[in-house]
Parts: structure tokens; sequence; C-alpha cells
């Protein structure tokens, strides 16, 4: 049944919720949902600039809009445009034939397998974090900062193998610019041309073009090397092991034949450098502020990781089946903090979700950050409860009452490799460390991902 009138905030009379949006989005989505429903309108900007969002948080929304009618809700939208523009059409951004080219040359990557032998740099980069900390001044460190670093660390380890250093900190200071850059004009009803000389475009511009640099130089010396790089290694075994990630998207062929362009894998690499560290350095920084915060589920989680790695060894791939009450933190974790808070579509026919009708060309929004909140599928939602994902628990809710990797489709191709990072690490640490929170409240806002604005600060305290 089709609803006769469109639910939504009404907003200012000039500007609809655009400042509403602008400041505080994430609140913005809440009150909705709660005060109109869970399919709504928002408008925003002024007459004649207007822009109109379609809201969808309800798990059975946001099932329709991925996953059973994927095909007429479209990448489309301003958000995705704008990602298109500073990072390339790679596998987050491309669609029909260029996305599924992609996705063939890709996947293989990502098996389980592959993905497992990633551990060992996961194991390299978090012993190094441990050792910095355990020099922190007064023990205190800033979450924030940390696992930003260290997940972009990783994440560049993985891809660039040797030449990581020279990536990870050019990557580590113009993706926030970029970040923001997009954030802004996403939100803006008015986007002036990128090429116009104005402060910020100029600032953006600069960071896009010590990314492209940066990745094209490394991409230009592997294919120089050729098979065997310049330290030795064979980059062209039959299997691809112990080659790093860039190495094997170099190699990789469809059934043509046919391998990435140096533009295309540059493309590829910054997809990857984006949305592999970024995310899982949210999801990390969340699970160890919130076990900061409750001492008891942090003790169980200790207790699990230290029993599991008693010797004092890295923990390995094969240590993730034994970790489910670590694995159940972090899931909890990405349930009120979704590194992904909203994802955008653009709907290509008028299509009728939850009794209301989204018109054709509409920008459509499914909100992980308030879906995940949804008090029709989440008791006390805003509780830090890690036993809600307990395998009955969770093969009782629905399927999409909880996706902070997306569904359909388009789901995310690293799911295994985030939870696979963020759980080792995750051991780790807490082997070696007891948290505790200074920061109790943590400011955040949406831009491509949930961004933290303000410090994110624990002390740690050795284990004994």
């Amino acid at each position: 049944m089709t609803a006769t009138r469109v639910p939504g905030p009404a907003g200012l009379p000039l500007i609809g919720s655009l400042l509403d949006l602008k400041r505080d989005a994430l609140g913005t989505y809440l009150a909705a949902r709660r005060d109109h429903g869970d399919v709504i309108r928002v408008q925003a900007g002024p007459p004649g600039l207007r822009a109109e969002l379609w809201m969808v948080f309800s798990p059975e929304g946001a099932q329709q809009v991925l996953a059973t009618e994927a095909a007429n809700f479209r990448k489309d939208n301003v958000f995705y445009g704008e990602i298109r523009e500073s990072f390339g059409n790679g596998l987050l951004t491309a669609q029909d034939a260029d996305y599924l080219r992609q996705r063939r040359l890709v996947q293989p990557l990502f098996t389980r397998r592959r993905v497992d032998g990633y551990a060992d740099a996961i194991g390299t980069e978090t012993a190094a974090l441990a050792a910095r900390w355990a020099a922190a001044p007064d023990g205190v460190v800033d979450l924030g900062e940390e696992m930003n670093r260290f997940a972009l660390r990783t994440v560049a380890r993985i891809l660039f193998g040797q030449d990581v250093e020279e990536a990870v900190e050019t990557v580590h200071h113009a993706f926030p610019v970029l970040n923001g850059f997009v954030r802004d004009r996403g939100f803006s009803p008015l986007r002036l041309p990128r090429q116009w000389p104005l402060p910020g475009h100029r600032k953006a511009l600069a960071a896009e073009r010590a990314l492209y640099e940066v990745c094209d130089g490394i991409i230009a010396r592997r294919a120089a090397e050729g098979a065997e790089g310049a330290d030795g290694t064979d980059r062209t075994d039959g299997k691809g092991e112990g080659r790093d990630l860039l190495a094997l998207l170099a190699a990789a062929r469809d059934e043509d034949g046919n391998r990435l362009d140096p533009t295309e894998l540059r493309e590829q690499v910054l997809i990857f450098l984006l949305a592999g560290h970024e995310t899982t350095a949210t999801s990390l920084t969340f699970a160890l502020h919130l076990l900061g915060k409750h001492p008891e589920q942090q003790a169980r989680a200790h207790r699990e990781a230290a029993e599991l790695l008693a010797d004092g060894r890295r923990p390995t791939a094969a240590d993730y089946a034994e970790l489910p009450y670590l694995t159940r933190v972090l899931k909890e974790t990405m349930r009120l903090f979704p590194a992904a808070p909203s994802v955008g579509r653009r709907a290509v026919e008028a299509t009728t979700v939850g009794g209301v009708t989204i018109p054709a060309g509409a920008d459509v929004l499914v909100v992980p950050y308030v879906t995940h909140r949804h008090p029709g599928h989440w008791e006390d939602p805003e509780r830090f409860d890690p036993e809600r994902f307990t395998p009955e628990r969770e093969a009782a809710r629905h399927r999409y009452a909880w996706f902070p990797f997306g569904g359909g489709p388009r789901a995310c191709i690293g799911q295994h490799f985030s939870m696979l990072e963020s759980v080792l690490a995750l051991a780790a640490l807490l082997r070696e460390f007891e948290v505790t929170a200074i920061d109790r409240d943590v400011p955040l806002a949406q831009g491509i991902t949930l961004e933290l604005h303000g410090p994110v600060r624990v002390r740690l305290t050795p284990r004994g």
C-alpha cells in the first residue's frame, strides 16, 4: 500500500533540514526515525537548490534496497560521485561492466585462504604497536590516532610489502583532507567546479596529487622491476604465495587474459587504502574504548586472549575461530559504531518501501547507524552487550538488523580481512594491557566513514 502523505521532518522554511544534517547528521537520522517512522523524506537546501533524501531505517527496507531489489538502486548519488572524483573508479564506486570485471579480477585475492595469509603482517604491526604503547608517557594514548596509523600501516604493508614506509605518511595526511572535502561537497546544495582556485579546492587537489604520485611511483617501479623485485623477491610464482597485494593485482587476469592498466591499479590501491584502514581503525578504536568503560567485559576478553596466547606467541589466522568472545565484542562494537554509518543509492524506478513510494531518481540512504539501534529489533539498544551476538541470538534476528559490511551483491569484499585483523589485534593488545577510558563520550560526525571529532584517550596499564 502506498502512503498518501510522505513522512519526514519539516525543517526550516527556506533551507529545510540542511543545518541539522550539517551540524549533526547522525542525531538527525535517529530523531527522524523516532518521530516519523522507518521510511522518511528529508529536504535540505534553499528553493531551487533543494535536495531530497529518502532514508530507510528498517532491516526489511535495507534488505530490499541492498539485496532483493539491488538492481533498482545504483551507486549514482552525489557522495559516490565525489568519492569517484577523488579516489578513482575502483571497486567501491564502479558499476555495471566495470564493476563486474574488477570484481572477477579482485575476488580471488580476498578468499578466506588468501586473507589468512595476511595474518603475519597483522602480527608484525600489532607487535610494533604494543612496543610503542609500552613506552607511552604516563601510559596515555589517543586511540583514534593510534588505531588509524596502525590500520593504515597494516593495509599498506599488505599492499606494498617493502614499500610501506613510502606510502604511509602521504596517505595519513592526505586522506583526512579528501574525506572532509567529499563530506562537505556531499552535504552542500551548491557544488562549485573542483577546478576553481578556492582555498579548500587547492588543498584537496594537492592531497589528491600527492596520493596519485606515491601510488603511481610504486606501481611504475614495480613494472620496471618486472618479475623479480629490487629486493630479489620472486613476485610471479604460480600460487602467489609470499607476494604483496599490489604484485597480485598487477598479475591478475580476467577470462580474456586482460589485466588492470596502471591507472586502474592505482584506483584499486586507493580504494583498498580507504576502505581497508579507516573502517578497521574505527572498529578497533571503539572496541578498546568500550572495553575501557566496561571492566567486566574487558576482563572476560582478556582471559580468553591470555589463555589462548599463554606462551607469548603472536596470534595466527588459526586462532580466529578460538576467540569467540572477542568476536562478539567486535560485532557489538560495529553495531553501535558502524564504520559506514549510512549507505547511499539512487532509485532507477519508483519503488514502494515500507508502504512509502520512493520516486524514480530519488537519492536513498539506508542507515546502519539507526537500524543497529532500532528498538523493534534491539532491546535497550544503547547498552554495550556482546552477548547479543551468541550464535543463537544471531540466528533469531533479521539478517539486516546488523549489516556493517553492507549487503547484497555489493557487500564489502574485505569483510573477512577486517574481522581477522581486528580480532587478532585485540587479542594481542588485551593480553599485554589493561585499558581504562579517560574520555567517556566521543563526538561523532558523518563523513565517508564515521568520523571522530575529539580525542579517544585511554590509560594503558601493562599486565604482569
